[in-house]
């Protein structure tokens, strides 16, 4: 997925009545694409550095890609850089409205001017008109986007979060979200931003408040999603001891309605950006309160150790004796599909591995470039085209991340009879006794 070939355009030649976009994550772009979908014309502010490197590690679903290509060679979406100074983006007049996406403002923008943000200063000044809507996306600190709200001099605005978008499938999740939330600076007014009323409309389920709330609630939704996974994880250790197969025990668990199927899959925690970020805000939060939040601390520690069990297994089975060895590693991106590695287990693996002196040969075709970005000068590490191409030469399999609509090649791991250390509990229990060798999953072993 790739930008246009044009340079951005000029502001002073911006179409009328357009949506004005400020962003260069998935959740920008894609709210660029849905808007046209929508009737909309689009101006999307953006790093351009930041937004290319976007397309190019996540991995769009095929409409997606196909909608945003054409909407750039319509000039429906127009793109444009990101002014060093808000007051260059607030001299659009003609926006239908502004949505903001808090956390890819450039830190120029963050600059204090007395009690307020500076973008925010330049909005209050600018001659944007004050019935023009403002609407904020993004993570930060419980809070912050309901002072902006108040500190902007105008008063539709509005906080919407992205508990709905889907990773792989973002441009169908906005369009029919299962939750849309939104929070509102003035009750009852979101006939202010009609734009936004068909999202709301194809909504399974939608709940407006005011921004705090609204905040909160987006908080404590994925911080539970959090400690679902954590949870899991804990148990999966027990399970190991106890010779039970968690995969087993989370289907057991999904059956009782009160408990339900998501977020229970065992394995090497949760990375990403939306889930990390969160706990991390809200660990910025606790900070400055007297509120003791032991559950959500216990939470974070439980991921950020999952992290490495995978390889503990491995020292454990070589009885430390795994010096100079070589390794397959298949998958590394945080979901199966995705290009992006953020707050993956594959980060703290490879650094263990590396240690050690051994040779790591990775199969992850999407998270390829962003692994060779981040460690260019890496002897140890070398890529593979086919998942069994090192098999042979391997002395352990690490599977961190396999699509659940490919075969797994169990046949070509029996050929080479190579340890397996399964950090997604990718395969089936099936699988696992179809191996010849040795398995080790999380909470499930042969």
């Amino acid at each position: 997925m790739a930008t246009s070939t044009h340079s951005p355009a000029d502001p002073s030649k911006a179409v009328t009545d357009h949506c004005v976009i400020v962003g260069h994550s998935i959740d920008a772009i894609t709210t660029a694409t849905v808007m046209v979908s929508l009737g909309n014309q689009v101006c999307l502010y953006a790093d351009q550095q930041a937004l290319q490197h976007t397309l190019e590690t996540y991995t769009f679903e095929h409409q997606q890609q196909a909608l945003w290509q054409l909407y750039l060679n319509q000039n429906s979406i127009v793109l444009q850089d990101m002014p060093q100074l808000a007051s260059q983006l607030f001299s659009d007049t003609k926006a239908s409205f502004y949505w903001l996406f808090y956390g890819d403002l450039p830190s120029s923008w963050h600059a204090l001017d007395g009690v307020q943000q500076a973008w925010v200063s330049q909005l209050n000044d600018s001659q944007v008109p004050s019935q023009t809507p403002v609407i904020f996306s993004g993570i930060s600190t419980l809070g912050v986007f309901a002072s902006l709200a108040k500190q902007c001099q105008r008063p539709w605005v509005y906080y919407v979060p992205f508990v709905f978008l889907q990773d792989g499938s973002a441009y169908p999740s906005m369009l029919s979200p299962k939750l849309w939330l939104m929070g509102e600076k003035t009750a009852d007014s979101i006939d202010k931003v009609a734009v936004l009323q068909p999202l709301i409309a194809q909504a399974q389920q939608r709940y407006i408040s005011d921004i705090a709330t609204i905040e909160f609630s987006r908080s404590a939704i994925m911080s539970m999603l959090a400690t679902r996974v954590s949870f899991m994880n804990e148990w999966s250790r027990l399970a190991d001891q106890q010779g039970v197969d968690i995969l087993e025990v989370a289907n057991i668990m999904g059956l009782d309605t009160r408990i339900g199927r998501s977020y229970l899959k065992a394995g090497w925690g949760f990375g990403g950006q939306t889930l990390p970020a969160e706990i991390s805000a809200l660990q910025q939060t606790l900070q400055n309160t007297q509120v003791e939040h032991r559950l959500m601390q216990a939470v974070n520690i439980i991921n950020d150790d999952q992290k490495e069990l995978i390889f503990r297994k491995f020292w454990q089975h070589f009885d430390g004796a795994i010096e100079n060895k070589q390794v397959s590693i298949w998958g590394a991106s945080y979901k199966a599909g995705s290009g992006r590695t953020s707050a993956s287990a594959i980060h703290p693996l490879l650094r263990l591995l590396w240690s050690y002196n051994i040779t790591t040969h990775i199969y992850a075709l999407e998270a390829q470039s962003e692994l060779a970005s981040l460690y260019p000068d890496q002897p140890l590490l070398q890529f593979i085209d086919s998942a069994t191409d090192k098999l042979a030469d391997s002395d352990a399999l690490f599977v961190l991340s396999w699509p659940s609509t490919k075969r797994l090649p169990i046949s070509a791991i029996n050929e080479v009879v190579v340890p397996v250390f399964d950090a997604q509990n990718a395969f089936a229990k099936n699988q696992v006794a179809a191996l010849v060798g040795t398995y080790q999953g999380i909470g499930r072993s042969k």
